[in-house]
């Protein structure tokens, strides 16, 4: 059952992460020219030149407040990591049952003691 819904999340992750790719790129493009602009007005030795650096940068803040929704892609991605890492090590493969045989317990006990 844990290997169901661990499979359903997934997918559900997967298509918003899917449909929030196209978002994703252009924030990170965006935020990269911002730093690009700001290079530049730190650069700029005129004023003209800084006032238009300021004015485009206003227009790339503009660009990535419309894309900033893309964040959901980004937590739709980490929420499918974790699901892959908990996939991958199968601890919902598990079985809770224990057996009273002596020597399974020594075996168990044995393999923790190890770990410490």
């Amino acid at each position: 059952m844990k290997k169901f819904v661990l499979f359903s999340l997934g997918l559900i992750a997967f298509l918003i992460l899917l449909a929030n790719i196209g978002p994703m790129i252009l924030l990170a493009a965006s935020v990269w020219f911002l730093y690009i602009i700001f290079k530049q007005f730190m650069k700029a030795d005129s004023t003209a030149g800084k006032i238009g650096w300021a004015i485009l940068g206003l227009f790339v803040v503009g660009i990535v407040f419309s894309n900033l929704f893309a964040v959901i892609g980004l937590a739709a991605g980490y929420g499918l990591y974790l699901i892959y890492k908990e996939w991958k090590t199968g601890s919902h493969l598990q079985s809770k049952t224990e057996s009273d045989d002596p020597f399974v317990n020594f075996e168990r006990e044995w393999a923790e003691l190890n770990k410490s």
